[in-house]
């Protein structure tokens, strides 16, 4: 895995940010929250996941949401041994990196300080259900395999293997998320047709500890207009520093 680390000194903590399906650490959202820490600092660590289209090792066909959220444990027990490591750390996700961030906080309670999913994916259910509204389901399964063009790297087409469906149906987000009792910041834009206002104000509403939730109004699922850029980093900048 190829990774960044931005180093702040003094530091007042690490935060650590995740891509989602398909992303890549340099995405302009990925390097907005990025900023954000830094500003307020934070060093920050960025990274590409296997089987994406960075410049990490694998192929986007083969993800998985198990593989994506192993190489965040993977690269969380690496920095554990770099001397700029501390805890508790902040973690900061867009889509399957938002769902793996809250899986990690989940599981590993005593070592997060907050943490932000953004636009997150929620199940592999949710998922499905979304999906059915713009393709046929039957013929990913049928094929093995889908294809979508990429909205950060136009013109290069995404192929993801029917694995992923049948993987992604070993998570639900719903079913833990009480558990999770430090503050977390969910965002999401209004025209967002990949996980959804409704799907994201769900998980809002059973969270059970300090939260807050912010509406990016025209922002699809991937933030790349300056003005919808600039509102998630005034968000964060806000939310940092009432952390």
């Amino acid at each position: 895995m190829v990774v960044i680390v931005e180093e702040t000194e003094p530091s007042k903590g690490v935060a650590f940010i995740m891509h989602g399906l398909g992303g890549f650490k340099e995405q302009a959202h990925i390097q907005t929250m990025a900023e954000a820490f830094k500003e307020t600092g934070y060093s920050v660590v960025r990274f590409d996941t296997t089987n994406s289209v960075g410049e990490s090792d694998g192929k986007l066909e083969l993800a998985t949401v198990t593989n994506y959220y192993e190489d965040l444990e993977d690269i969380i027990k690496w920095a554990q041994k770099q001397r700029w490591y501390q805890e508790p750390f902040c973690l900061a996700g867009h889509s399957l990196g938002g769902f793996c961030i809250s899986w990690y906080a989940i599981n590993h309670p005593g070592k997060i300080k907050a943490i932000a999913p953004i636009s997150s994916f929620i199940s592999g259910n949710i998922f499905l259900e979304i999906l059915k509204a713009k393709e046929s389901i039957e013929e990913w399964e049928r094929r093995g395999y889908r294809e979508w063009e990429s909205s950060s790297k136009p013109g290069l087409i995404k192929r993801l293997n029917w694995s992923f469906a049948v993987d992604s149906l070993k998570y639900n987000l719903l079913t833990k998320i009480e558990e999770i009792k430090i503050p977390v910041l969910i965002i999401v834009g209004d025209q967002d047709t990949d996980t959804r206002l409704e799907n994201l104000k769900i998980l809002y509403e059973k969270l059970a500890t300090k939260k807050e939730f912010h509406i990016i109004k025209g922002a699809p699922h991937t933030f790349q207009e300056e003005n919808h850029l600039q509102e998630i980093k005034n968000i964060f900048l806000n939310w940092i520093n009432s952390l």
